[in-house]
């Protein structure tokens, strides 16, 4: 199973928020954002665009490397989800 890591700015947009961490078994990066979509609605939207394709403000890692939302899984991944950060 991946290791799926959640930022804090996306879990707290939700009543019954997911854990920042957890464990789910997918083949790909879009199969492990539609199980996260089953589990809490609306979590696809902050993620994705229609396309489907990530926001642009949204990184994806596996294992350190960025990653498109195709991106291949293996039972050892660990994916962050990383939001950009704007300053002035």
């Amino acid at each position: 199973m991946a290791s799926v890591h959640l930022p804090r700015s996306l879990v707290t947009l939700f009543p019954d928020p997911p854990p920042r961490q957890l464990e789910l078994d997918a083949a790909t990066v879009l199969e492990l954002v539609e199980q996260l979509e089953e589990r809490w609605p609306g979590v696809r939207d902050r993620l994705c665009q229609p396309g489907p394709a990530f926001r642009e403000h949204i990184n994806v890692f596996i294992d350190g490397e960025r990653v498109g939302i195709d991106a291949r899984l293996s039972a050892t991944s660990v994916v962050h989800f990383i939001p950009a950060v704007a300053g002035g």
